[in-house]
């Protein structure tokens, strides 16, 4: 699948400096935005166009999503024209803002949250309070970050498989332990409460 959309730029390296907004190639022909935040993650913007739109615009729609993105994958995106580079803005209001994330090991149902860099509390996958706080990851900007764009802008089906947070997560082992029954390591722990009463 080829989202090149933007002027390949053989030098380009990430900006990751607070403001920074980037134009994303996404799926399906469209365009997606996403502004570096203070703690070096990427805000994605609920907006999204055919072509690349006027910043200030584009800066005054709600946030989608803050995920952690790969600093060497944003560059080989710029490089390749899948990503571009609109300048340096304000920074959103609320991408200011330090998040909590979760940490969610395998083979296991009880997950950590940590907030400002360290763990906060341990609690449930199912804890109803957690559901929509991104899991710790590093996200690829060329190959991951696409298909995730069209799973949180939830207008089209996304693939089953991208994950992001919790509630999505506990949707795709729900869905690899119905695949593969018979595999130890797609197997839900006893103590697993279903997407499905949510």
């Amino acid at each position: 699948m080829n989202l090149s959309m933007f002027e390949t730029q053989p030098a380009a390296r990430a900006d990751m400096k607070a403001g920074a907004l980037y134009a994303i190639a996404g799926e399906g022909d469209w365009v997606y935005y996403g502004q570096v935040t203070p703690e070096k993650m990427i805000g994605f913007i609920k907006f999204r166009s055919r072509r690349p739109e006027d910043p200030q615009a584009v800066l005054s729609c709600p946030i989608m999503s803050v995920v952690s993105v790969g600093y060497p994958s944003i560059g080989r995106a710029l490089r390749s024209g899948r990503w571009n580079k609109l300048g340096r803005f304000p920074v959103v209001a609320g991408l200011d803002e330090p998040r909590s994330m979760v940490q969610w090991p395998v083979f296991t149902h009880t997950v950590t949250v940590w907030t400002d860099g360290v763990p906060s509390y341990d609690t449930q996958a199912d804890d109803p309070s957690i559901q929509d706080l991104e899991l710790i990851a590093a996200w690829d900007a060329e190959y991951h970050i696409p298909g995730r764009l069209t799973a949180d802008f939830g207008v089209e089906p996304a693939q089953w498989h991208v994950g992001g947070p919790v509630r999505r997560e506990r949707q795709i082992r729900e869905e690899r332990a119905r695949r593969g029954p018979d595999q130890p390591g797609h197997r839900l722990p006893a103590d697993w409460v279903s997407t499905s009463v949510r």
